[in-house]
């Protein structure tokens, strides 16, 4: 994140160690072993739930300072990018089980982060969206979600298993969140209608 409007947000991003419910939620639904792209990684909160599930982690940020301590681990990838500059992500020819995103927006990289999920991948993501301003940062429109905004990133892309927009009032960043769990999964084989292969879901 390089805009002003995220720098308190930033710093206090990095204070929170548990990762997202929204990512345990989903975690089960990466293919055992997979790989994972955790994107603006920050603090790594997300990287390390991930890792103690087995997954190797690439972690993607402008400033990986705070992750260096899982450069022992040999499943753990750490790459220093600026996301924003414009340039493709340094990821040439890689395709992931799994990306998360978590308070982090910015919109040219999306469609690049779903080309970048293998076969059965899923997008894992959670930001900030409009009506935020009313409660805290960011409040520039240019890192808030519109309403369905993420839906209309997969759609024709990516099956949607579960899509949420509101007020949360919970957990240490509160306030207006759109949050998306995705799968780039084929037409089913027996169906001649174009739909996808269903996922299989789990008991909460």
């Amino acid at each position: 994140m390089t805009s002003s409007d995220h720098a308190p947000l930033n710093a206090k991003h990095l204070t929170i160690t548990a990762p997202s419910p929204w990512v345990c939620r989903f975690a089960p639904l990466i293919r055992q072993g997979g790989d994972v792209l955790d994107v603006a990684c920050g603090g790594g909160r997300h990287a390390r739930y991930l890792l103690h599930r087995g997954h190797p982690v690439t972690m993607l940020d402008r400033d990986v300072e705070p992750v260096r301590d899982l450069a022992v681990d040999s499943r753990a990838e750490i790459i220093e990018a600026d996301l924003e500059i414009g340039d493709p992500l340094p990821l040439e020819g890689r395709r992931f089980a799994a990306i998360v995103v978590v308070n982090y927006l910015y919109r040219p990289l999306l469609p690049q982060l779903i080309d970048h999920l293998d076969q059965q991948g899923v997008l894992i993501y959670e930001t900030f969206a409009r009506g935020n301003e009313r409660f805290n940062r960011p409040r520039n429109p240019d890192h808030l979600l519109k309403s369905g905004e993420l839906l209309e990133i997969v759609r024709e892309r990516l099956q949607v298993v579960a899509y949420e927009h509101g007020i949360v009032d919970e957990g240490v960043l509160p306030g207006v969140k759109q949050r998306i769990c995705a799968v780039k999964t084929p037409p089913a084989p027996d169906r001649d209608d174009g739909e996808p292969e269903p996922v299989r879901l789990f008991s909460q």
